[in-house]
């Protein structure tokens, strides 16, 4: 691996990556192995092009590299490497674009997160002949004190710049559900509503999405009164709108129209607890372990009809596929 560095934010620790040591090294390995700028790539006696941020493997070079020096019993096999790019590139972490010999992949918001700072050069080994550059990274705390300082104080923003204008849809969608609430500071807004963009990789879409949905909501209308409420919840809405939107509907003869108590969680005054619901990934871990015990097939359908109930359709059985696979390389290659 080359000399050099990378920059690496604290949220990484709040991304499912996080709770997985070799899915967390794949996702390094592919910041590391990202080109600084455009260069020219020696791959497998082909010439490749790539930009900053992207770099040229195949699966047979990823699992390589992955697995180099790590003791037989412990290695991760190509194709499951693949798979995990593939959930990345699903997550919208990355890009892959494939051809019969290669595949070119491109980090996502590359410039946002590795733009800028000293740059520090290294050849690379002879088999890719090229010379990368890499950015090292600047701390969160550095970042706080970049926004507190008095140039950051005295940020204004256009009217027609894309944080103002979502900053004004916000406080009118919330002053559609209340005419009373005041006019709040649209530059501060603005400034928040920036800040979730760019450090939380959201695109404008996505805002606009959350902030349509939220006001609509019978719940969260209450609490997403600000940019600052909904940068601070975004990954719970995020959530419920996956959830509310893959789970069938009830028939119309199951569909109940007598009036009911509101819950708890409804009631005027009530604190929103900070669980989280549990990912498929994690979930799926603790069904499979019951589905393999079960020797019936009828409980079996039973536990697999659950999980699709709560994740999707075909959610069950698409991981289980997965496992499967997972547990005959691993019993291929000797791990028990």
């Amino acid at each position: 691996m080359e000399i050099g560095y990378i920059k690496l934010y604290r949220k990484i620790a709040n991304s499912f990556v996080w709770t997985n040591p070799n899915m967390l090294k794949l996702w390094l390995l592919c910041l590391m192995k990202a080109s600084h700028k455009e260069s020219r790539f020696l791959f497998n006696g082909k010439e490749v092009s790539v930009s900053s941020g992207q770099f040229v493997t195949g699966r047979a070079v990823i699992e390589k590299e992955f697995n180099e020096g790590v003791p037989a019993d412990q290695q991760i096999v190509g194709r499951t490497l693949w798979r995990w790019l593939k959930k990345f590139e699903n997550e919208q972490m990355l890009s892959i674009t494939s051809t019969t010999k290669y595949s070119v992949i491109s980090i996502k918001n590359w410039h946002d997160y590795q733009a800028n700072d000293q740059q520090v050069s290294s050849a690379r080994p002879s088999t890719v002949q090229q010379v990368s550059t890499y950015k090292n990274d600047k701390n969160d705390k550095n970042d706080k004190n970049k926004d507190n300082s008095p140039n950051s104080d005295k940020r204004t923003y256009d009217e027609n710049s894309i944080h103002y204008q979502l900053a004004i849809k916000l406080f009118e969608r919330i002053k559609e559900n209340n005419e009373t609430v005041k006019e709040p500071n649209i530059q501060k807004w603005a400034d928040t509503i920036r800040l979730t963009m760019e450090r939380d990789n959201r695109s404008e879409e996505q805002m606009n999405n959350v902030i349509e949905w939220s006001q609509k909501h019978d719940f969260w209308s209450g609490i997403i009164l600000s940019p600052a409420s909904l940068r601070k919840n975004y990954d719970k809405m995020r959530t419920q709108r996956i959830n509310e939107k893959n789970k069938p509907a009830k028939p119309h003869w199951q569909t109940s129209h007598k009036t009911e108590e509101l819950p708890n969680w409804a009631q005027e005054g009530y604190e929103s607890p900070e669980e989280e619901l549990m990912s498929p990934e994690s979930a799926f871990g603790l069904q499979y372990r019951l589905y393999k015990l079960q020797r019936d097939d009828k409980n079996r359908m039973r536990i697999a009809s659950g999980f699709n109930e709560q994740y999707g359709e075909g959610v069950f059985e698409k991981f289980l596929q997965d496992k499967l696979i997972d547990e005959a390389a691993m019993q291929r290659n000797g791990v028990d």
